[in-house]
């Protein structure tokens, strides 16, 4: 009779958690950035998803998209909800301790309320606006907290086989 043993190979956790990201920027209805976000605790149970977009009840056709514009109003800006923000929102049970995967490395506001929901680790695939402002706000209050930020790396040999 013979054994059959588990695979060994299969998805790291941090690649399976930052595809939940990747899955979740999907449903972004913005026609020009999706940004996903997953949060899970330290038994790797996913706490929350979440994904760029109005908020609830506001229709996607009804709100401006623009990324510019003289009037802000007219842009998407003062409306957009961030992936991190809603996870936080949406998640099932305090996120306090958890880890944050993001498609995109959080701005300043969302820096604000990763903080104060207790999260301690975000894992980020992309950081295109790291020499802007709001970005740089923001390492500086994960550094002053000494909230781990990590540049997520795939392990290719996992994803690709």
């Amino acid at each position: 009779m013979s054994k059959v043993v588990p695979r060994k190979e299969r998805l790291n956790w941090q690649d399976y958690h930052m595809l939940q990201a990747l899955v979740a920027a999907q449903r972004s209805p913005d026609p020009n950035t999706q940004v996903g976000a997953c949060i899970v605790d330290i038994k790797n149970r996913t706490l929350g998803l979440g994904y760029n977009g109005f908020p609830r009840g506001i229709s996607t056709s009804q709100f401006p998209w623009e990324r510019e514009g003289k009037d802000p109003l007219k842009t998407k800006y003062p409306f957009v909800v961030h992936a991190e923000k809603n996870a936080i929102y949406n998640a099932n049970s305090s996120v306090a301790g958890g880890t944050l995967y993001v498609t995109m490395y959080p701005c300043n506001e969302c820096a604000k309320d990763i903080i104060q929901a207790g999260i301690k680790e975000v894992r980020y695939l992309t950081n295109p606006y790291k020499d802007e402002w709001f970005t740089r706000a923001a390492d500086r209050m994960f550094q002053n907290l000494d909230i781990i930020t990590i540049q997520h790396k795939w392990d290719t040999d996992r994803i690709l086989s």
